[in-house]
């Protein structure tokens, strides 16, 4: 079963409205929102298949895809 945020990768992919470029800032803040929230999950009791891993996969994929260069990463990355 798709999760909401492997839904939303496959749209934005898809969207033809969009430009490249679009859909990489999109796919981004998808990424950050992703990142944020597995963080959270380590430092927490939850569940240790949380699914953000699979989520961040997506969407590191889609932006592959786009040919989107992988930022740099800064001490505090993942």
């Amino acid at each position: 079963m798709a999760t909401f945020r492997e839904m939303r990768v496959l749209e934005i992919v898809g969207d033809d409205s969009l430009t490249t470029e679009q859909k990489i800032a999109e796919l981004r803040e998808i990424e950050s929102e992703a990142r944020g929230l597995q963080r959270a999950a380590t430092e927490s009791p939850m569940d240790d298949d949380d699914g953000w891993q699979d989520d961040l996969r997506q969407v590191r994929l889609a932006l592959d895809k786009l040919g989107a260069k992988e930022p740099k990463k800064g001490a505090a990355s993942l």
